[in-house]
């Protein structure tokens, strides 16, 4: 059996469309416009615009293997962002 997550959408009103829409817009900007440090946080108030919940929640990797992962997406971002300033902020200041 197949579950339509998206079920909610058929019985919303077109303004309750676009005010859904506008919300997605807003939190997918904020996520897409984060820098330095922020990059790298959990990201629950993009997830809570979405009406269902991850069956089981997260999973939250060990130490070691989510510093290797932490590593592995930095050196994404040099692939993907190449251009980008950089900076030696430190987390927190």
């Amino acid at each position: 059996m197949t579950i339509d997550l998206d079920a909610d959408l058929d019985r919303m009103s077109h303004p309750d469309l676009l005010s859904a829409a506008r919300a997605m817009r807003r939190a997918i900007r904020s996520h897409r416009d984060t820098s330095g440090h922020e990059l790298c946080w959990h990201h629950p108030d993009l997830w809570s615009l979405l009406p269902d919940t991850p069956t089981g929640g997260q999973i939250v990797p060990q130490w070691p293997q989510f510093m290797r992962g932490c590593i592995r997406y930095r050196q994404s971002l040099d692939k993907q962002l190449a251009q980008a300033p950089r900076s030696d902020r430190e987390f927190g200041e």
